[in-house]
């Protein structure tokens, strides 16, 4: 295998695996896990997202969570963008990296937007430029470009044409999402190689949902095929509100006691990791589907 010496790991948990659940986390709740994530070793951390507060009430408190959480130097505090009005309230509360996103399904995309992908990648030019005269790094997600539950298989050239989209506009950083959990690994190594082939400029992340139980098979996948950037949720919490069936992401923890034992750096602490997956746990009020909080660490076996 072509792997690694190290990875880097950035905890969705706050944003993508909040957003999903009833109960909405008081602004101490959020700051105290966020803390704590940073103490862990994570480099990179979904804080929130700058969304209507009726469409995801979950993250209407992103802005006070931004302005309190003790911020580390060299770690990235990053949230997902809508629009225009995103990037303002990001500038307002000190977020100094913003995120935006757009479905590979053009069914999706039209039902949701009336509008392309492309379309829709084309009105981001005003968030970009307004991120970048006041200092905010940008970057962008593509949603399910490994599959849709209204096409199914997604052509390669049309995830191509949102890439170049995102390029045209000046975001040299991208993301790809399986939202539909639909990902696997040989569609993963096929379409990572060939992106990265064909746009050695840009810095390719993968953001995986476990919903059919291949999120870290295709991490893998992802790893052998040269990419180096991924996404993972405390507990495996998350899901997408807006996709039938699409339960949580790759699971941190769970991610971090794999590539120790695979001998791959990550920077965390896996113990801190599985620590503040207990506390999402009790916070949240309901079990989560992490293997790790149940099983234990493979080294806790040896005597």
């Amino acid at each position: 295998m072509k792997l690694p010496e190290k990875v880097i790991i950035c905890e969705v948990g706050p944003r993508d695996g909040l957003q999903n659940e009833e109960k909405v986390l008081s602004v101490d709740e959020k700051v105290e896990l966020i803390n704590a994530i940073t103490e862990a070793g994570y480099k990179v951390i979904e804080v929130g997202s700058f969304m209507s507060p009726k469409a995801v009430p979950q993250m209407a408190n992103t802005d006070e969570v931004f302005k309190k959480i003790n911020k580390k130097e060299g770690v990235e505090y990053r949230a997902l963008v809508a629009n225009l009005k995103g990037v303002e309230r990001a500038i307002a509360c000190g977020c100094k990296k913003v995120k935006l996103n757009v479905s590979a399904s053009r069914k999706h995309n039209l039902a949701n937007l009336n509008m392309t992908p492309e379309e829709s990648v084309s009105k981001f030019k005003e968030c970009v430029d307004l991120a970048i005269s006041n200092g905010l790094g940008i970057s962008g997600s593509i949603s399910m470009p490994f599959g849709s539950p209204w096409e199914h298989k997604i052509p390669v050239e049309d995830v191509k044409k949102i890439v170049e989209a995102y390029l045209s506009v000046g975001i040299r950083e991208i993301s790809l999402s399986d939202a539909s959990g639909m990902a696997v690994p040989n569609q993963v190594y096929n379409l990572c190689t060939d992106l990265k082939e064909k746009y050695p400029e840009v810095k390719w992340i993968l953001h995986f949902h476990n919903t059919r139980g291949a999120g870290n098979a295709n991490v893998l996948a992802g790893m052998q095929a040269g990419i180096t950037w991924f996404d993972s949720s405390f507990g495996g919490l998350g899901g997408c509100p807006f996709v039938p069936g699409a339960t949580g992401n790759v699971i941190s923890e769970d991610l971090i006691h794999m590539l120790e034992e695979m001998g791959i750096e990550t920077g965390i602490n896996l113990d801190k990791a599985i620590e503040i997956a207990r506390r999402v746990q009790d916070i949240v009020g309901h079990s989560l589907p992490g293997y790790i909080l149940r099983a234990g660490k493979s080294c806790e076996l040896i005597k």
